[in-house]
C-alpha cells in the first residue's frame, strides 16, 4: 500500500497506482459545524492538498469604500489610482454568508487597458519558510499545493469581466494580448523564484474555463491559454515540478489545447449538461499524459444516494483507470451549501469507501 504522498506523486508523474487517488477541495462554508463530521472523515481516509499560496506585497494602493446595496449585499467600491486615471471595480458583498457577486469590473474599455498596463510591475519576491513548515505538517497524508493563482487569460479576464473580453478580443485584440504578456512574465518571474527556493514540486493554477466553449472557441482558447500558459508550464516542468489546472465547462473541444500545453492534472472534465466529455472520451485523450481528477457532480453530493454515488464511482474507475494510472476521484467543486454538511456526507463517504475497496481487490 502507498501511502497518500506517494499515491499523489505517483498521480502527478504518470506513474502506476494501487488504487485512484481520492480527494475534495475544501472550500467549506465558513463557521459550520454540519461539515466537521465530513472534513475528519477526509483527513482520515483521503489523499490531502494544502494549499500554500505566495504571499506578495500589495502591487499598488488600493481604495476601498462600501456602502449598503440591500438586506442581503453590501457593495464595495475598489478603486486603483493609475499615472493615465483611476480603474474602479464594484463587488456586491453577502451579508448572509452566501457567494458574492461581481457588479463591475477594472477595465470596460481599451482606455481603461492601456491605463492598467500604466501600472509599476510588481514585485515577485515572497517569504517562503511557511511552504515548508506546511508540507512537514502534512506529513505522508498528502502533498502541499503551490498556488499560482488564475493563469494569465484568467488573471485578465477577471479584470475585464467576460463580456468586455468577448468584445475587445474583436474591437481590440492587440490590448488584451498585451495584459496576458504583461501577466505572463510577472508569473514567469515568480514561478522562476520559488523553483530557486525549493518551493514545489506541485502547483496549481486556474482561469482557464473563461476561454472554454461557449465563452470562447478553440482558436481563442490556444491564442489565449496555450501561448501564454505553455512557457509557465514548461518553466516548471524544467525545475523538476508539475501543474494542476482547474478548469470547468466544455473541455472536450479544447482538451489538445491542455495536452499542448503540458498540463498535468486537470480538474473536473465534466460530462453533459455541465460539461460535454465523458469518462472515457477524457481517458482516451488523456491516456499516459494528463492524471484526470473528477468527475462527480457536486450538485449529486446533496441531492443523490450513497447506493447511486458507490455506482458512479465504480463506472467512473471502469471507464478512467483501466490502466491503473492517471485518476483521482473527486467532486466537481468544494462542499458549498451552508447547514447541509450531514445531507451530503453519506453521499461523500459512499465516494471515499468505493475508491478504498478498490486497492483491496
Amino acid at each position: 500500500m502507498l501511502t497518500r504522498r506517494e499515491r499523489l506523486r505517483r498521480c502527478y508523474f504518470h506513474e502506476d497506482l494501487d488504487r485512484p487517488g481520492v480527494y475534495s477541495r475544501t472550500g467549506f462554508p465558513g463557521d459550520d459545524p454540519t461539515y466537521d463530521k465530513l472534513k475528519a472523515y477526509l483527513d482520515a481516509h483521503t489523499e490531502l492538498k494544502h494549499g500554500w499560496g505566495p504571499k506578495y506585497p500589495p502591487a499598488w494602493p488600493v481604495e476601498v469604500r462600501k456602502e449598503p446595496y440591500s438586506h442581503e449585499f453590501q457593495r464595495v467600491t475598489h478603486c486603483v489610482r493609475t499615472p493615465r486615471g483611476d480603474l474602479t471595480a464594484t463587488y456586491l458583498a453577502s451579508l448572509t454568508g452566501q457567494p458574492g457577486l461581481h457588479e463591475t469590473f477594472f477595465i470596460k474599455s481599451r482606455e481603461d487597458a492601456e491605463r492598467y498596463l500604466a501600472l509599476p510591475v510588481p514585485e515577485h519576491t515572497t517569504e517562503v519558510a511557511s511552504f515548508f513548515e506546511v508540507d512537514r505538517q502534512i506529513g505522508e497524508r498528502g502533498i502541499a499545493d503551490v498556488s499560482l493563482g488564475y493563469n494569465p487569460a484568467g488573471f485578465v479576464a477577471e479584470l475585464c469581466g467576460s463580456e468586455t473580453f468577448a468584445i475587445l478580443s474583436i474591437t481590440d485584440r492587440d490590448v488584451l494580448h498585451a495584459l496576458c504578456e504583461r501577466q505572463m512574465k510577472l508569473m514567469l518571474a515568480r514561478a522562476k523564484f520559488l523553483l530557486a527556493n525549493r518551493v514545489g514540486p506541485y502547483f496549481a493554477m486556474l482561469g482557464e474555463e473563461y476561454l472554454v466553449p461557449p465563452l470562447a472557441g478553440p482558436a481563442d482558447f490556444h491564442d489565449f491559454n496555450v501561448r501564454y500558459d505553455k512557457p509557465i508550464i514548461d518553466l516548471v516542468h524544467d525545475g523538476g515540478g508539475r501543474v494542476h489546472v482547474h478548469s470547468h465547462g466544455a473541455v472536450k473541444k479544447v482538451f489538445q489545447g491542455f495536452l499542448d500545453m503540458g498540463v498535468d492534472v486537470l480538474h473536473p472534465f465534466e460530462p453533459p449538461p455541465m460539461g460535454d466529455i465523458t469518462a472515457a472520451e477524457a481517458k482516451a485523450m488523456a491516456r499516459g499524459r494528463i492524471c484526470l481528477e473528477g468527475n462527480i457532480q457536486i450538485a449529486d453530493m446533496y441531492e443523490s444516494t450513497p447506493e447511486k454515488i458507490r455506482a458512479q464511482t465504480a463506472a467512473l474507475i471502469r471507464a478512467a483507470f483501466d490502466d491503473r494510472k492517471g485518476l483521482i476521484v473527486c467532486p466537481t467543486a468544494s462542499p458549498y451549501i451552508r447547514g447541509q454538511g450531514e445531507v451530503c456526507f453519506p453521499q461523500y463517504k459512499a465516494m471515499i469507501d468505493a475508491v478504498l475497496a478498490e486497492a483491496a481487490g
